[in-house]
């Protein structure tokens, strides 16, 4: 006998918990006492459990390749000087994010926080993105994300920000949803306020909603219980792609025996922007200018075929099943911008941006209560917390060995430095230093706009996270829990 929950196919030996006071065959190694007993005191365990893929999302094993750009730097940046580093394995977005997906979002907020309308406010995407000083784009302003006929299109005007809040949306809607699927929660589209479904609040015990049943318990003292994240019910967060990951993504290396072709330019078979499969030979690989003033091609005999934005799968998908990996939208990662974070980096999981937050407690250690949007508050952890910590001693890392002296422990002051941001754009003893801040973040992949040269996965360039502009959109991350192989 085996029982489906949440997507994972469990043999029932191993969900036997779900079962109220049913014996287990599984017992503890280390102890010999019973799991899932309550004869035993109930403690849970589950068996055989893997993750089941996310809506909407691809799964990409990770592995060792050479992040950096490997074709000519014709800028001579050296932003990203090629070095060998490890991604371990996670999700991507099949597509980019759509008009159509983000409408959804904006939906939902007007519908639950019509007591706040500012939080659907600040999700609206800048549709003047598209204004030019001497280009008539009216239209797009008008109809490009609420026109049914770019219901498809990569959606744009949104900033880094808004980015982030759209997948930490996602990740509790998919979460509501998993429990609704599982019998646990009844749909309640009346849900208003703070009384909203979030994960966190969820497992915090603050969320109730409607419950169509709770669990049968295990503990000899509880007869009944909530969903725990012991259980497997909930996926991982939802999120931006880092850097690394996305790059890794976009080259689409698929190895055999550890043969991998680090040398390719794009994330297609080929050093050209033509596809060369016999089919289809000749056709223009993405969305991209060919050249100045040429956005689409002839009359007649159109190169990529569109203008401005294209539908998401109007092109080939890479070797991992990833439509627009170049072109269409250049798209948000999650890490901040660093010229140099090549040379800085971890080699196995390279990321520059960690914040360290808990969730916030009052003095006896209890949860703080949710906010007025359902959300339990987070904080950043306090210097006296880190103090015997070997790992980091700081709770902001975005500064951490970037090269700036400011950012160095015991600078001026032979003290350690404090958290608050150190990348200046302005210096009151030297006046304007740089654009690049703490709230500088990277954007990867050519657009509509961009001549091939950005096509490359290892190109990267930066935006203010505030910022938006009608040619960077954004597609959703997640972990990968467990075996890295998927299976």
């Amino acid at each position: 006998m085996k029982i489906r929950l949440f997507g994972v196919v469990l043999f029932a030996v191993g969900a036997v918990f779900l079962l109220g006071s049913c014996k287990s065959n599984l017992k503890s190694s280390k102890t010999g006492w019973n799991y899932n007993d309550m004869d035993n005191g109930g403690y849970d365990y589950l068996a055989n459990y893997n993750q089941a893929t996310g809506p909407g999302l691809i799964f990409v094993e990770g592995g060792t390749f050479t992040m950096g750009r490997v074709a000519d730097d014709v800028r001579y940046d050296w932003n990203n000087i090629p070095r060998r580093v490890t991604v371990s394995s996670f999700y991507m977005d099949e597509t980019e994010v759509t008009n159509s997906d983000y409408r959804e979002y904006l939906y939902w907020l007007k519908r639950v926080f019509a007591d706040y309308p500012q939080v659907y406010q600040q999700a609206l995407p800048d549709t003047l993105v598209w204004r030019g000083h001497l280009a008539f784009n009216e239209p797009l302003v008008e109809y490009y994300l609420r026109h049914p006929a770019y219901n498809d299109y990569p959606v744009v005007g949104v900033s880094w920000l808004q980015a982030t809040q759209y997948c930490e949306w996602r990740t509790d809607r998919v979460n509501e949803m998993m429990l609704i699927k599982e019998g646990l929660l009844n749909v309640d589209p009346n849900q208003a306020g703070a009384n909203n479904f979030n994960t966190d609040a969820y497992l915090a015990g603050q969320y109730v909603g409607q419950v169509r049943q709770d669990l049968p318990n295990s503990d000899p003292n509880s007869g009944v219980r909530k969903a725990r994240m012991e259980d497997g019910f909930f996926y991982p967060k939802y999120r931006l792609p880092t850097e690394a990951e996305w790059e890794f993504a976009a080259l689409g290396l698929v190895a055999e025996k550890e043969l991998i072709d680090n040398k390719r330019v794009y994330p297609w078979r080929g050093n050209y922007t033509r596809n060369e499969e016999k089919a289809d030979r000749g056709k223009i690989m993405a969305n991209f200018s060919r050249g100045k003033g040429d956005y689409m091609g002839v009359s007649g005999a159109l190169n990529d075929g569109f203008a401005f934005t294209s539908p998401v799968k109007s092109y080939w998908p890479n070797d991992y099943g990833l439509y627009d990996m170049a072109g269409n939208v250049s798209e948000w990662v999650l890490d901040v911008y660093r010229p140099l974070s090549s040379l800085d980096v971890d080699e196995l999981s390279p990321y520059r941006g960690n914040i360290f937050t808990v969730q916030d407690r009052d003095a006896s250690g209890n949860l703080a209560e949710k906010d007025s949007l359902g959300r339990i508050p987070r904080r950043a952890m306090k210097p006296e917390e880190n103090l015997k910590r070997q790992n980091y001693k700081l709770s902001d890392n975005r500064n951490y060995r970037d090269g700036d002296p400011r950012s160095s422990i015991g600078y001026k002051t032979g003290e350690q430095n404090s958290e608050k941001s150190t990348a200046k754009m302005y210096d009151s003893e030297i006046g304007l230093t740089s654009r690049i801040s703490d709230k500088a973040r990277v954007f990867k992949g050519g657009s509509w706009r961009d001549r091939a040269y950005w096509l490359v996965p290892g190109s990267r360039r930066y935006l203010d996270e505030d910022k938006a502009t009608d040619d960077i959109g954004f597609r959703c991350a997640m972990s990968r829990l467990g075996r890295p192989d998927g299976k």
